[in-house]
């Protein structure tokens, strides 16, 4: 009896070559993929950083404009405590108006804000609203703020309220 040997083909340098062209076609293939690949994830990664910065600034305007509603609001309270300490009254409400109304204005001045009071200034249309104008007489100047009628309120630069004045004409 013939026993059987298997042979194995060995392949040819010219098969190896071929098959060795078409793995180097491959990982080009591949490294191109993963190069687009990691392109969009930083992309990716830039936009998402930029949407984090211009929510939170969006968040700190927000919460910003929302104070300066409340203030506004607010601020009412302060025009009607300041009516009430022009009234007549006796000494003990008067200095019992007087001590609620430091304590609104340590409130404001605590959170930055401060009050337009431009008496003898000149009259200045970024802060203040005229509201009636007079005549000049002897020692004004034309263009002065004389009175004002309702208090003005800022935070650094930006105006919450303006004053509402009497300017000499």
């Amino acid at each position: 009896m013939e026993e059987k040997v298997e042979t194995t083909k060995k392949p040819t340098i010219k098969a190896l070559s071929a098959e060795n062209e078409q793995l180097k076609q491959e990982i080009e293939t591949l490294k191109g993929e993963v190069a687009k690949t990691k392109d969009s994830w930083l992309r990716c990664a830039a936009d998402f950083e930029n949407f984090k910065k211009r929510n939170q600034d969006t968040r700190i305007n927000a919460y910003k404009e929302g104070k300066f509603d409340i203030v506004k609001k607010i601020l009412v309270v302060g025009d009607t405590l300041d009516r009430a300490l022009s009234m007549d009254l006796d000494d003990k409400t008067k200095d019992g108006l007087k001590m609620i109304v430091r304590s609104f204005s340590e409130t404001l001045e605590s959170e930055g804000i401060t009050e337009i009071n431009p008496v003898g200034e000149k009259f200045d249309p970024n802060t203040q609203e005229a509201v009636m104008q007079v005549p000049k007489s002897d020692g004004e100047e034309e263009g002065t703020v004389k009175q004002v009628f309702l208090k003005g309120y800022k935070q650094g630069d930006k105006v919450i309220r303006y004053a509402q004045v009497v300017v000499i004409g």
